[in-house]
């Protein structure tokens, strides 16, 4: 569904990335883990064409789209949460979801897809005249993944969603990215918290100073050494 062949990225003369390669099929949730540094944000910053390529091509259902701009990228349904939610924290939750529908034209089909975002995150429903900024930082992470779902993403780009979250509110937020998969929407989650992203999803990849190290089943890198030491504490 989404292909990245050999990908390299530059900042200056430094090399991001380098010639990487990764695949996220239909349906699937697919986790990029690594340490501070190693380039997993790169990697969506790559794919929502924010950050030009310097060789390799990136496709989706078999067709390029590196080259195309953000706008054209979320109109085909790849749709990125940033890193640290990055809400609009004066205005209000009903509002910022809107600002997800921004590319919705149907005022009957943004009001069927704002009632399943209230469906899956009822707190939003209740929060709906409160202000962003007011809310605590996992309703604000929920309320960053319902701005998402507004747009009616095909595949939903996910950066450090637990990042400054309680270990219970991360459980609650990985549950929810679960149900998410579930109604049919394809996930690649970049996460440092290897342990709880391992357990959602279905293929993993490893990361180390740009370089793919390592890529299989979640389940045979939770059982790594490697993985395990690196990055599970264990």
């Amino acid at each position: 569904m989404l292909e990245l062949k050999h990908v390299t990225i530059h900042y200056e003369k430094a090399e991001a990335l380098k010639g990487i390669s990764l695949e996220v099929s239909e349906k699937a949730i697919v986790t990029l883990i690594g340490s501070n540094g190693a380039g997993k944000s790169t990697v969506l910053r790559a794919i929502s064409g924010i950050k030009t390529l310097t060789t390799g091509e990136i496709l989706f259902q078999g067709k390029r789209i590196d080259g195309l701009s953000p706008v054209e990228i979320v109109r085909m349904g790849i749709v990125q949460v940033p890193e640290g939610r990055m809400l609009f924290s004066e205005m209000t939750v009903q509002e910022n979801l809107y600002v997800g529908a921004y590319l919705q034209k149907e005022k009957r089909e943004i009001a069927k897809t704002l009632e399943e975002v209230f469906a899956l995150f009822p707190i939003l429903k209740l929060r709906q005249k409160q202000t962003a900024g007011s809310m605590s930082g996992g309703e604000q992470q929920m309320l960053a993944l319902g701005r998402g779902l507004m747009a009616k993403p095909r595949v939903l780009l996910l950066d450090e969603p637990s990042l400054g979250l309680a270990p219970i509110v991360v459980e609650e937020i990985m549950l929810l990215l679960a149900k998410i998969n579930q109604q049919g929407i394809a996930v690649l989650l970049v996460e440092q918290n290897a342990y709880e992203a391992l357990k959602i999803a279905r293929r993993a990849y490893v990361l180390e100073t740009g370089n793919i190290v390592m890529t299989g089943e979640s389940g045979k890198l939770f059982n790594d050494a490697y993985v395990k030491k690196a990055f599970l504490g264990i």
